[in-house]
């Protein structure tokens, strides 16, 4: 079983007992959080898809906080001597799926 989730404005497939990394989210490590996006949910051959989204709901628990690996962005425009670098860091927030729909880790693998 999984589903396909939207946060931060990007779409990650998720299952249960999976790790997933997402942008940012407003929680404490050790918090559960709902993610209330859900835009497909697929248990063997039914394949339910939102129109935009379903009703459900996808649980899931902070394990942490952190920044990802840096981006060196470097513009030259040639024969000018024009050059400008910077770099980036992205923050994101780690989360390990509980629950789809009310079916948790525990009925998934037993």
């Amino acid at each position: 079983m999984y589903a396909v989730i939207e946060t931060g404005g990007k779409q990650y497939r998720v299952a249960v007992g999976e790790t997933v990394r997402v942008e940012t989210l407003p929680a404490e490590v050790g918090q559960d959080v709902s993610l209330g996006k859900v835009l497909l949910i697929a248990d063997g051959s039914d394949v339910r898809v939102g129109a935009p989204a379903l009703s459900e709901t996808v649980t899931a628990r902070v394990e942490s906080h952190g920044r990802g690996e840096k981006i060196r962005i470097f513009k030259t425009r040639r024969r000018k001597h024009y050059r400008k670098h910077a770099g980036h860091r992205q923050n994101y927030t780690e989360l390990k799926i509980l629950a789809i729909a009310g079916k948790s880790e525990q009925s998934v693998q037993g």
